[in-house]
């Protein structure tokens, strides 16, 4: 299928972080909540019933468009959508039409080792739809989400492959995370994508027939869907045959699309401007505002990491790929600037990025749950460094750091694990082992330098490894020259 490529649009709906939902003052923390609960006849669509416009999710949607470098234009409307869901209680939804919020931006990635472009047609704001739930032969509807700010996010059809795709959407994700915007959680319906792909001819201009591909719920099966639809339209004009206009489904079960419905066009929905709400002006100078609020961008940080750390670009991607933990990081370094030791942001990195992420991953717990704080992650890391506790023993006291909370210095000295660097308290364990070990002695002396190792070994094995490795071969080739 190499004679063909793909032309791959996303569009990308984010549930906002808002207080209340987007025209009425019902909680938008509806996540855990008995159905039907968090409405009010107007999210319940009651006749009479007058929307207001949340501006918190006007401003999040600006700055969304801002960081995704868009214009932001001074005019803009909402819009009524018309179609007869049962999920959607007025029988239209709120949106935008032909006047969005923010327009003609991109987001820049690289993927592959290339660097790649994908132009934002269009972000505009609206509200979303309540729940179906297929109970046997029944439907039960839970309108709670219902009215919830819901921003949606369409890139051109500039993407070529499941991968770019993947990675489009990895990338934004961790921008709306950045910016505090939205949870962007795939898994609790906050950050949906709906997919359109094309196949064409390579070298060709015009686009092929694109198709809708809608139920994805993971960067994965996004991927898979993609890959599965690009195969099966290259098969469709290998063999002469049309492409329907229309939208499918992904089923995950069985790894393969399947036929939905015909794809609407705008026309379908009946668009007219709603007359329930006046057109928004947008001021420049609340722009200028929200915008003085945008924080360091996960490129731009990871960027810095690399120039101002000395990390490596993967290490960097890494610790920047969630905001909290390039905050905790950060700090961490910034702590260990000060004292008697200084450590280095590389040796924190290899803390955290190692240890701490193994400990995250066996728990399935983010760094909101760790349970101290970057001056104790420091503190550890100085006991080793000063070889006060060796790494091993580091190891474990942090494993007890992150389940009890206590501070290195206690487990320290409740478990007893502060190394031996003494010469008095080493130098009869030492002329013991070499007393007990004449084999390994002589090796050495007749010049098998590999003995050593064993010696140090059996050191720290007498002293249950507390020893101060760095010590003991220092000692032993000193004892060992005494005895050639």
């Amino acid at each position: 299928m190499a004679e063909y490529e793909a032309a791959i649009g996303l569009e990308v709906h984010a549930q906002l972080l808002t207080k209340s939902k987007m025209f009425c003052s019902c909680s938008a923390d509806y996540a855990g909540a008995e159905p039907n609960t968090r409405v009010c006849p107007v999210c319940l669509g009651m006749p009479g019933m007058l929307p207001v416009i949340n501006r918190k999710a006007v401003e999040f949607t600006i700055m969304t468009g801002m960081a995704l470098h868009c214009q932001i234009p001074a005019h803009t409307k909402w819009d009524r959508k018309n179609y007869p869901y049962p999920d959607l209680p007025k029988g239209y939804q709120i949106s935008q039409y032909d006047l969005p919020l923010a327009i003609n931006g991109y987001l820049a990635f690289d993927v592959e080792g290339e660097r790649k472009r994908v132009g934002i047609r269009r972000v505009h704001l609206e509200e979303d739809t309540g729940r179906l739930y297929h109970v046997e032969e029944a439907s039960l509807v839970d309108f709670n989400r219902s009215g919830v700010p819901l921003m949606e996010i369409v890139s051109e059809p500039d993407i070529r492959s499941p991968e770019e795709a993947r990675e489009y959407l990895v990338q934004l994700r961790m921008i709306l995370r950045y910016l505090g915007v939205s949870t962007a959680d795939m898994e609790a319906g906050a950050f949906r994508c709906d997919a359109n792909i094309s196949v064409r001819r390579q070298g060709e201009e015009v686009l092929g027939v694109p198709v809708e591909v809608k139920n994805m719920n993971s960067f994965r099966a996004v991927k898979l869907a993609l890959e599965y639809e690009l195969v099966r339209q290259s098969v469709l004009l290998t063999r002469g045959e049309p492409i329907e206009r229309e939208t499918r489904g992904w089923v995950s079960s069985e790894n393969r699309t399947v036929s939905q419905r015909s794809k609407e066009e705008a026309h379908d929905y009946r668009y007219f401007p709603e007359p329930d709400l006046p057109p928004l002006e947008v001021a420049p100078a609340w722009v200028a505002e929200i915008g003085e609020r945008i924080p360091e961008l996960p490129e731009a940080k990871r960027q810095r990491f690399v120039r101002d750390y000395e990390l490596s670009a993967y290490d960097a991607g890494v610790l920047t790929a969630d905001r909290d933990i390039a905050g905790f990081y950060e700090q961490a370094v910034e702590i260990g600037t000060v004292g008697e030791t200084e450590i280095t942001p590389k040796v924190i990195s290899n803390w955290v990025t190692g240890e701490l992420f193994r400990l995250m991953k066996e728990e399935n717990a983010g760094i909101e749950s760790v349970n101290f704080s970057p001056t104790a992650l420091v503190g550890l890391i100085r006991l080793v460094q000063q070889g006060l506790i060796n790494a091993n023993a580091g190891k474990s006291v942090l494993d007890e750091m992150f389940r009890t909370g206590q501070s290195p210095e206690q487990i320290v000295e409740a478990k007893g694990l502060a190394q031996i660097s003494e010469v008095h308290a080493l130098a009869s364990v030492i002329r013991q082992v070499l007393d007990d070990n004449p084999k390994p002695v002589r090796e050495y002396l007749e010049g098998k330098k590999q003995a050593l190792g064993f010696l140090v070994g059996q050191v720290m094995r007498a002293t249950r490894g507390k020893a101060n490795p760095k010590v003991v071969n220092r000692l032993l080739q000193e004892a060992l020259r005494e005895r050639s």
